[in-house]
């Protein structure tokens, strides 16, 4: 078993052909793979992410893309299709990759940040400021979820030491 990160992961953006295969294992298992395809994979706007190992296994994913949060006209980031490998969940990958694609929406410009997250996760969001926004709902074939959004402070800084985004690996 890998031993638990002992400092920020090392995160890249990445084409989503990087990501799609730990996407397809986590959040779509027994599925075909066009299960895990997302139409905003190739979207002008979107960013993939990713987490390493010290072996440079992809450890955790999400994906970004440019969506208004739903019924109003709040120009935000949606991420989707955040993945951690179950051999190394609780070893901050995780939050790895969203710390990263947090931190490049925020270079992007962007002020808030939403998705759509299981109710069962709803203790990781808030945990890392996430606000609950509506009441819950169920997506068909998945289960129970809210929206969980966050604000961002827009930075001219997307790379770093702080597990922000740096180029590929």
């Amino acid at each position: 078993m890998t031993a638990p990160v002992t400092g920020p992961a090392r995160t890249a953006l990445v084409p989503v052909a990087e990501i799609f295969a730990l996407r397809h294992a986590v959040l779509r298992p027994g599925l075909p793979a066009a299960a895990a395809v997302f139409p905003e994979d190739a979207a002008p706007g979107t960013f993939h992410v990713a987490a390493y190992d010290e072996a440079g296994t992809v450890r955790a994913c999400v994906t970004f893309a440019l969506e208004p949060l739903p019924g109003t006209d709040e120009s935000a980031y949606r991420f989707r299709g955040m993945a951690s490998d179950p051999a190394v969940r609780g070893h901050g990958h995780g939050i790895a990759v969203l710390r990263a694609g947090l931190a490049e929406a925020a270079a992007r410009g962007a002020a808030l940040v939403w998705c759509n997250g299981r109710t069962s996760a709803r203790g990781f969001y808030e945990h890392h400021g996430f606000e609950v926004r509506g009441e819950e709902f169920t997506v068909e074939g998945v289960g129970p979820h809210f929206v969980f959004t966050i604000k961002l402070a827009a930075s001219a800084a997307g790379n770093g030491a702080d597990g922000s985004v740096g180029g590929p690996p």
